[in-house]
């Protein structure tokens, strides 16, 4: 379970906080949630995402919901580090889509005393780990795990799974490309 602190000292200390989950888990929602809370708190935040994914907005990170906030698209970790700014909280969103520098990235901002708010897909379409996340999970200090429902039975999903047969890691889509399934739906699936 994920505890939100509200003591600005234990940020001054800076952490990373990862958010992660199948496709339709709500990891973008609430990213978004946290970082309004930040604002509200009246720390300076700034949202990168890749400048790859488009599907909704150019520059906002929005989610399935159309809950959005106004974000930075970025080309790679090393773009994030250049842009970042004097700022308290940093989110980002999509995490998997950025390079495996991208732990290094979010380690010094952590250590320059920055929450580090990070949101992605922790698996890809084929059930194994995706990007930068699992270093991140690894390094982080809170990681919410976020179900979405199945599709099929309507257990807990926590696989994306593929609907065409494309076999490029990287493919941006929404309910027309990818469903949420559970373990044994996957499995069932994916034979």
């Amino acid at each position: 379970m994920f505890i939100e602190h509200t003591t600005s000292s234990l940020f001054r200390k800076g952490c990373i906080e990862v958010i992660c989950g199948s496709m339709f888990s709500g990891k973008t929602e609430e990213l978004i949630r946290r970082l309004k809370r930040a604002q509200i708190a009246g720390l300076k935040v700034v949202i990168f995402k890749p400048a790859i994914d488009n599907r909704y907005h150019k520059e906002n990170v929005t989610s399935h919901n159309a809950n959005q906030v106004v974000a930075f698209p970025v080309k790679d970790s090393q773009e994030l580090l250049q842009k970042v700014g004097k700022v308290d909280v940093i989110g980002i969103d999509e995490a998997q889509f950025f390079d495996k520098q991208l732990t290094k990235v979010c380690l010094k901002l952590a250590r320059k005393g920055i929450r580090v708010v990070v949101a992605g897909l922790d698996m890809d379409y084929m059930g194994k780990p995706f990007g930068p996340i699992p270093s991140l999970m690894a390094r982080a200090e809170y990681v919410s795990k976020l179900h979405a429902i199945c599709m099929r039975c309507g257990d807990l999903a926590l696989y994306s799974h593929r609907k065409t047969s494309n076999k490029d890691l990287v493919m941006l889509g929404e309910t027309d490309t990818y469903e949420a399934l559970c373990r044994s739906c996957y499995h069932i699936k994916s034979k």
